[in-house]
């Protein structure tokens, strides 16, 4: 049984559940209170321990906390309610908005190669997709502390507005002036996507627990919409009104679905106090004081991420998987076109592969709710091995390139929307999310730097000489790019085998 504590003059005071000791000093000191005359009950010789630190093998959890502080609001109800699922919807826009802006840049790739930036290797136009991702990761440690720190609307507005601004800038950027289109696309909406990524991400923590894997897969899955509609866009609108326009096209949509995300999203949880709140002073009279407002658990050191070791070696496998997972994605339209196979259909390999995402990036997380974001992950990871490896075989024909496409868009999808939900499940409670998250995703960042023109630079250059039936891009070596590319995937494979065991031996179950 336990007594609650509340002073009369201050309404809005969060109540302290204090569980007594119940010995006849204990009895005697509640009796006494209550005759007093003072209106108030208080428990004496009965410690709190607000940051005492939880073990692994208690059943406590934060995110009771969580609700325990919400007590003197509406019923706080996981997985439930029209904010909850107003929520998805609006993070959905904001990652239809913007990493599906990322995962169409296989068509700015393939235009830059080509056309618009000839004169330049692939290797250095990979450079713009790939410091892009190192923002979007780089900026998730400096948006993960200002989101546990309460500030998601301030940030995300000024990102969405930051964001647009950079596309349409991209579209007056002239051609051949490579630092123009490098500082628009890569620098400025690298930066813009980091601060929206990782909050529309986390906010649906707030507000789902048993099936967060779940909604955070609906929400990731707006990303393989995105990379539907836009490369579709941009192929047609570059075809009929050139780059600018093109470019301006985008830009507009997704400026349309960050507005309509900023008045749909909610966060639930508060922000934790690091420090207690001093005491109201006492209306009744009396000497005593209301206690002071127990302040939420302590956030983790850097020195307690890093002595993490399976928190570690899974930041290790995401690493080494995003130097390789992205190379279909960036390269399969350029793959098609090199391999004969006519434009009409190669222009749609990239909304074929992202076709295949939508559902990869749903029906998994369920399975991750129901066996774990380990298990799921680690199905997915060696999915997308095998597939990198088969497209060395993909460029015989039209139906293989297609089948490829699809597959991959599925295991890679689910990879990539597991990864959230699989950082967050080593997470001690909701107030670790963020910062954990965001330290994983700015390791990761330097991945994404590196992958895409480490793959381009193995690519070799393109011969932009078309030679007797019209082939394209004599002198490119895909076998360099895919290999390396697959061979990373497999070493992430094992690193999340063993991330796993660990996981699983501490937690007493395979369910992880």
């Amino acid at each position: 049984m336990a007594e609650v504590e509340k002073s009369k003059g201050t309404a809005d005071y969060a109540p302290t559940i204090i569980t007594p000791v119940m010995d006849d000093t204990n009895t005697n000191n509640i009796n006494a209170s209550r005759e007093d005359g003072s209106g108030s009950t208080a428990v004496h010789n009965t410690p709190t321990h607000p940051h005492r630190k939880l073990s692994g093998g208690e059943d406590e959890d934060v995110e009771k906390q969580a609700e325990m502080e919400l007590s003197n609001s509406p019923p706080f109800e996981w997985d439930k309610g029209v904010w909850a699922w107003s929520t998805v919807f609006g993070a959905w826009c904001i990652l239809f908005a913007t990493f599906g802006m990322t995962n169409a840049y296989g068509v700015y790739q393939d235009y830059y190669v080509r056309t618009y930036l000839s004169t330049y290797t692939p290797s250095s136009i990979g450079w713009i997709g790939s410091i892009q991702i190192f923002f979007q990761f780089s900026m998730g440690f400096f948006a993960g502390k200002l989101f546990d720190a309460g500030h998601f609307y301030p940030m995300m507005v000024v990102a969405c507005a930051f964001y647009a601004f950079c596309y349409f800038m991209l579209s007056l950027a002239k051609e051949q002036q490579y630092y123009q289109v490098f500082l628009a696309q890569g620098i400025g909406a690298g930066i813009a996507l980091g601060f929206l990524f990782l909050p529309a991400i986390s906010v649906i923590s707030h507000h789902f627990k048993r099936y967060r894997a779940f909604a955070m897969g609906i929400v990731v899955s707006g990303s393989s919409c995105g990379g539907i509609v836009f490369p579709i866009m941009l192929n047609k609108l570059i075809e009929k009104h050139g780059f600018p326009t093109a470019t301006r096209a985008v830009a507009a949509t997704a400026a349309g679905l960050m507005a309509l995300a900023l008045v749909t999203m909610r966060t639930r949880v508060p922000p934790k106090p690091t420090t207690p709140a001093p005491a109201p002073a006492s209306t009744t009279g009396s000497d005593e004081k209301a206690p002071a407002k127990p302040a939420g658990p302590p956030m983790p050191t850097i020195k307690e991420l890093v002595s993490d070791l399976p928190y570690m070696l899974t930041i290790a496998a995401a690493f080494v998987n995003i130097l390789g997972i992205f190379t279909p994605i960036f390269y399969m339209q350029l793959f098609a076109i090199t391999h004969s196979i006519p434009p009409s259909l190669a222009f749609y390999t990239i909304t074929i592969l992202n076709g295949g995402s939508v559902l990869g990036r749903i029906l998994p997380n369920l399975f991750g709710d129901l066996f774990g974001p380990f298990n799921a992950i680690i199905v997915c990871t060696l999915g997308c091995a095998v597939l990198i490896l088969a497209m060395l075989g993909a460029g015989s024909g039209q139906a293989a390139i297609i089948l490829v496409s699809l597959l991959y868009g599925i295991f890679s999808g689910a990879y990539i929307s597991l990864i959230s939900p699989l950082m967050a499940s080593l997470a001690k409670g909701v107030h670790e999310i963020g910062i954990r998250m965001g330290f994983a995703f700015t390791v990761v960042s330097f991945a994404g730097l590196a992958g895409t023109p480490i793959m381009g630079a193995l690519l070799g250059n393109v011969d932009n000489s078309h030679h007797g039936d019209g082939e394209f891009g004599a002198g490119l070596h895909w076998n360099r790019p895919i290999g390396v590319s697959a061979a990373f995937m497999f070493l992430g494979f094992g690193l999340l085998i063993v991330a796993r065991s660990i996981t699983a031996g501490r937690k007493g179950t395979w369910k992880v």
